[in-house]
């Protein structure tokens, strides 16, 4: 079930993916089983922030064997205050993650972030969105994340306007719900075990055009 990462990226034939977010395990929980059960892509996870953890950096390359991608952190600030990062700052963070390569598709968070509510998510979804528009980033398709939490009065899941919902059979949720568990550590009853999905929804546009003019895609300052 699990693919195998290419010895050699430059001659793999497999069309190309990357997922952008804020912190090691978002990839796994938004949308591990899409990964999972899509190997005709060529992988590459990026994460703006944690590359010095010394516990979770680690954890993210373990993950990334086990997702058969290749991936890359930044080290952006991610402290408990959660100030504003410069938006400039993020964009320059996202490309560089993204080498200045061409994608099929890119998958990163949704404009109000998946749970009321983390800063870095908005961040992350609004640099992407930006290097399109821009040109910053080359990618056919661009996929959010499409996922509530009714202010907090539930645990995340999809979204009523996802254009896409899967719903993960239970050898791929069960492999999903290790990475999270065995992989990143998260105990049983911590609140990642107990969300981890097995819906996975996105919104998704092939035009920035579309992007700017769908209603899930309108922004809330955080």
């Amino acid at each position: 079930m699990t693919p195998s990462p290419s010895n050699d990226k430059a001659s793999d034939p497999r069309p190309r993916a990357a997922v952008v977010v804020a912190h090691p395990d978002d990839e796994t929980l938004w949308c591990g089983g899409y990964i999972l059960t899509h190997p005709e892509f060529l992988w590459r996870i990026v994460t703006l922030c944690r590359a010095a953890d010394p516990d979770r950096a680690p954890r993210f390359r373990q993950a990334l064997r086990r997702l058969g991608a290749d991936g890359e952190m930044a080290n952006l600030d991610d402290g408990p205050d959660q100030a504003p990062l410069p938006a400039e700052q993020v964009q320059e963070t996202a490309a560089h993650l993204l080498a200045g390569r061409r994608y099929n598709l890119i998958l990163t968070h949704g404009p109000n972030g998946e749970y009321t509510q983390h800063r870095r998510h908005v961040e992350c979804c609004r640099a992407v969105i930006e290097l399109w528009r821009s040109g910053g980033v080359d990618t056919k398709r661009l996929w959010v994340f499409a996922y509530e939490d009714g202010g907090r009065a539930y645990l995340p899941r999809v979204r009523d306007d996802a254009d896409r919902r899967d719903v993960l059979t239970n050898e791929v949720w069960l492999e999903k719900y290790r990475l999270v568990t065995d992989v990143y550590g998260f105990e049983r009853d911590s609140w990642e075990a107990q969300t981890t999905p097995r819906e996975e929804g996105f919104c998704c546009v092939d035009s920035i055009e579309a992007a700017v003019k769908r209603a899930p895609w309108r922004e809330q300052q955080p």
